[in-house]
């Protein structure tokens, strides 16, 4: 499927009248919309249907607001409340909260920047629910995670604006956005990154994504053809209108494993109903109703520990996030310090919250028999859905980073998903 922009350049977000502050996290109506987007989404799973309703939903409800402070349109909220409505979204729908990991990853690198009027503009436009995503990868590439641009360029015009061409892949969430963030190469041959609106004419969001997990997020190619780009739209190694972390993949990479722990919640979810509504048990079983087995009870036990484990755990890294991010830089090795914790708690928590919604995904089938296995019940969906989460960052590099410092107390590395 090809998604072509049109020629508009206002988001759709920005031409929605907003009425009232951005859907609380503790807010009855976010419960009731996450609980009808999690109605849907074993057969939007199914069928491979885009959840392109459901995420302007979302954007209607300014849910990509609440990080931003309430005296610029958003609710204000922690780290720590922003990963624990992810988890919620996770239990949801995997995909959908999935869509939205670059938002609040480009989102969070604009906030933490010094104000100026573009980037009062891009806070604005995300107070009144505009959707940012990213498109970074390029298959050229040949190190995952250098952040190294092959081919993707800027070419001066005659105006002072430039002209965008190249090739993106990876580019998940950018197929629902309504803002594009793009690393390029400048003229001069450095990198820089771009923001310009989704809809702009030349952009090319192809959903070519064919992975057997995470099959809604729009994780396909952009195509970038001749794309006017306006000087104001180039942020510059220079600029500070966006604020590189020092270790600048921690907060997509516990985002990805805050998804996983709402697997590990989706998973505990499905399995008791799927225990309530199964109406025999096995004739050597110690117990006519399968709810009464002590083994099947046995079984909901762990997969019930493994989600409240996998919670508890991305919420105690998310805390040494919040403390990274209220670090002001001016006490550098305050600044270090904070940013290496919550680099390593995140990578803790990757290797530890994968494994427990694998090990679920798995037990959840020892429950309900062989008729757990129809594929009208979907529900081998949760382990490739947590399978291609835990698969974004391979599990053996973070434990031998991990036991370098530990062994050694050597830094993991500031890029590779670190």
């Amino acid at each position: 499927m090809t998604h072509t922009s049109s020629t508009l350049e206002i988001s759709p977000a920005a031409e929605a009248a907003t009425a009232g502050p951005p859907l609380h996290p503790a807010s009855e109506k976010l419960a009731a919309l996450l609980d009808s987007i999690r109605e849907g989404a074993s057969n939007r799973d199914l069928e491979r249907e885009l959840p392109f309703g459901v995420i302007e939903s979302l954007r209607q409800a300014r849910l990509g607001a609440i990080r931003i402070p309430k005296d610029e349109g958003g609710l204000g909220v922690s780290l720590r409340e922003l990963f624990a409505v992810v988890i919620r979204l996770g239990e949801a729908d995997s995909n959908v909260a999935h869509i939205l990991r670059n938002h609040f990853v480009t989102l969070e690198r604009i906030l933490s920047a010094p104000r100026s009027e573009r980037n009062r503009r891009w806070i604005k436009a995300a107070a009144e629910g505009a959707i940012f995503s990213l498109a970074g990868t390029e298959l050229g590439a040949k190190r995952s995670g250098s952040l190294s641009v092959v081919s993707t360029r800027l070419s001066l015009q005659a105006d002072g604006a430039y002209r965008l061409d190249g090739e993106k892949y990876y580019s998940t969430g950018c197929l629902y956005a309504d803002y594009i963030a793009i690393p390029v190469l400048t003229p001069q041959g450095e990198t820089a990154t771009v923001i310009i609106p989704a809809a702009r004419t030349g952009v090319e969001l192809v959903d070519d994504w064919d992975g057997f997990g995470q099959r809604l997020t729009g994780t396909g190619t952009t195509r970038l053809h001749e794309v006017r780009v306006e000087a104001d739209e180039l942020i510059q190694g220079s600029d500070s209108d966006t604020s590189p972390f020092h270790y600048i993949s921690t907060i997509p990479q516990l985002y990805v494993t805050a998804i996983n722990a709402g697997v590990a919640q989706s998973v505990l979810r499905d399995a008791t109903a799927l225990v309530h509504k199964r109406p025999r048990s096995f004739y050597h079983a110690t117990a006519e109703k399968s709810s009464d087995d002590p083994l099947v009870q046995h079984t909901i036990g762990q997969i019930a520990a493994n989600a409240f484990a996998a919670e508890s755990i991305v919420l105690a890294a998310s805390d040494a996030l919040d403390v990274f991010i209220g670090e002001d830089g001016s006490n550098e090795a305050g600044y270090q310090k904070a940013s290496l914790e919550a680099a390593l708690k995140a990578a803790k928590a990757k290797l530890v919250v994968d494994e427990l919604a694998l090990r679920s995904a798995t037990l959840l089938f020892e429950v309900g028999g062989a008729s757990s296995a129809r594929r009208s019940e979907n529900l081998d969906r949760h382990w490739r859905n947590a399978r291609t989460l835990a698969a974004h960052n391979p599990a053996a590099f973070k434990a031998r980073a991990l036991g370098d410092y530990e062994l050694n107390q050597k830094a993991p590395p500031n890029l590779g998903f670190f």
